[in-house]
């Protein structure tokens, strides 16, 4: 077999084992994703995937030109000699040149990344990452809501089987238009997150303090996911980001709905300040929020986690002054991993989950806490 057939020969097995990759794009591959950003950094990533195949064909393709050419069935006999000048330029100039020509396009579509071109913001979103949750707030409107981890905790301790989306599920999704520019500022409020979203190519640092911004434009209407990008504390895997793309006709309704149900809320609200809400409704209610938002820390038996999360089954906090415990669950506590849900919950929400961890598990204070007694509390009113 001649030299030239040799080389053709390892060339092609070298190419044959990169193929299969490049049409599995669901499997191994990169997602091509929808918007003009993340298809352009398909195309990076793939013109570096076929110059290090071209590299490796041409490795390889020597290795086993030489193996099979200077074999000792054939005779062949090594060469002693020791350092070539001419070898060693050219093994340092080669790597460089490619290096050069591989920095010029992956130069590019990182300075794209800020500024993709596609002009002014037809809309802008405000993303604040927070332990651990996300929060998106339409800028110049007044929609805004916290978007929570869905997976059923019986799925996290293995009482239940786990979903399809196990971990990437979540209770209210970013909705987001087609076909306009968006601009993200993102943001936290406590630790370093990242949010990324493959399908957009969009991974920005979340930095208390400090605004990051990026720019997209979605081409297809769909459900698109992502997560957490960063080390962020204890249930870091518990920041789960789901997208909803719709048509610019559906996201103007859904925003005009969002707009009208935030009214009703807000009216509601009001009527609720100045009701009594017996025991057992407030039971009820506290119950439901108590498990979506509070049993992910202090478990649905409210036993907490030893050494890391204290307990509220007979605690001092459950069962001991009313009004330490409205100020703990609206403001937080600096240095533990309980935050303030003043600002994520409403008062009539709020007020039924300190209701039900005053009364359940055998805490029987008997307390049933009012919108209203929270309302004087902020206000500044606490007899």
């Amino acid at each position: 077999m001649s030299s030239r057939r040799h080389q053709a020969l390892g060339a092609w097995a070298v190419l044959a084992w990169c193929w299969p990759f490049t049409a599995l794009a669901d499997g191994y591959n990169m997602t091509r994703g929808v918007t003009d950003f993340s298809q352009r950094v398909y195309g990076l990533h793939m013109t570096i995937f076929w110059i290090c195949c071209a590299i490796g064909a041409v490795v390889f393709g020597l290795l086993f030109y030489s193996l099979i050419r200077h074999r000792k069935s054939r005779g062949a006999k090594a060469a002693n000699f020791h350092e070539s000048t001419r070898v060693e330029i050219l093994w340092t100039l080669i790597p460089f040149v490619i290096l050069i020509a591989m920095a010029v396009p992956a130069t590019k579509a990182l300075v794209a990344g800020d500024d993709d071109g596609s002009g002014p913001a037809d809309i802008t979103v405000q993303v604040t990452g927070s332990q651990w949750k996300w929060h998106y707030q339409y800028l110049g409107t007044d929609v805004g809501f916290y978007s929570l981890l869905a997976t059923l905790p019986d799925q996290i301790t293995n009482r239940l089987d786990k979903g399809d989306n196990y971990l990437l599920e979540v209770d209210r999704p970013l909705v987001l238009p087609t076909g306009r520019n968006i601009r993200f500022v993102i943001t936290s409020e406590d630790v370093i997150h990242s949010w990324w979203v493959p399908a957009f190519a969009v991974k920005k640092d979340a930095v208390p303090g400090f605004i990051n911004q990026v720019q997209a434009r979605i081409k297809e209407p769909g459900l698109y996911r992502g997560q957490c990008a960063e080390l962020c504390g204890k249930d870091h895997g518990f920041m789960p980001i789901v997208v909803i793309a719709k048509t610019p006709a559906a996201f103007d309704d859904w925003l005009s709905a969002e707009q009208a149900r935030l009214a009703a809320k807000k009216a509601e609200e009001q009527k609720l300040l100045a009701m009594n809400r017996s025991l057992d409704e407030l039971m009820r209610d506290g119950k439901a929020l108590y498990e979506a938002r509070c049993a992910m820390c202090h478990q649905p038996n409210g036993e907490g986690l030893p050494g890391a999360i204290p307990a509220l089954k007979g605690s001092a906090i459950a069962t001991g002054d009313v009004h330490a415990h409205i100020d703990i669950v609206l403001n937080g506590k600096a240095g533990t991993a309980m935050q303030a849900f003043g600002k994520q919950l409403s008062l009539s929400e709020l007020a039924a989950i300190i209701t039900y961890e005053r009364n359940a598990w055998g805490n029987s204070t008997g307390d049933a806490v009012q919108a209203a007694d929270l309302y004087r509390f902020l206000n500044g009113d606490n007899p």
